[in-house]
């Protein structure tokens, strides 16, 4: 079993409570617009670390962490991307590869918004952890936390970070 900590869209600012949500995880995903290579590292010092860069990732990020990493976790095929659309509405830039060869776990960030959907089409589940950082028009800060095991997502929850 392999516990993750999900996050996106820090844009810079990296919240002490995210150590102390994520303590436990085995593993930190980070899915796109870390704002600085800093942050990328810092959270890479605590945990392993797989990320993806996003739209606002200079090229210090983007030299170290690609705009689209699929990998296989527990056997479960994971593929994260930042901008990567929702079910129905997926990006045009995968919308192909996502309909002839999808993932089992489709993570993206870029919205802003934490959203979990369950897409029937493609026998795919769908997380965006929201943004975990200050900037940006969102109200609420968020990431997410769940688990891997056996071919299997569970344990998932939703995390809200204070003002």
């Amino acid at each position: 079993m392999i516990k993750i900590g999900l996050l996106s869209d820090t844009h810079g600012y990296l919240d002490d409570a995210v150590f102390k949500h994520f303590e436990n995880c085995d593993e930190i995903w980070h899915a796109g617009d870390f704002g600085t290579i800093e942050l990328a590292d810092k959270l890479a010092a605590f945990k392993p670390l797989r990320g993806v860069y996003g739209n606002i990732d200079g090229k210090d990020v983007r030299l170290v962490y690609p705009e689209h990493l699929r990998f296989k976790c527990e056997n479960v095929d994971v593929w994260m991307t930042h901008i990567g659309g929702y079910p129905d509405k997926y990006n045009p830039s995968i919308r192909q590869e996502i309909y002839t060869k999808p993932p089992q776990l489709f993570i993206c960030g870029h919205s802003h918004i934490l959203k979990v959907i369950y897409d029937k089409k493609i026998s795919c589940l769908h997380l965006n952890p929201g943004a975990a950082g200050k900037q940006g028009w969102h109200k609420v800060r968020t990431m997410l936390r769940f688990c891997i095991s056996e071919e299997k997502i569970h344990t998932l929850e939703a995390i809200e970070l204070q003002k």
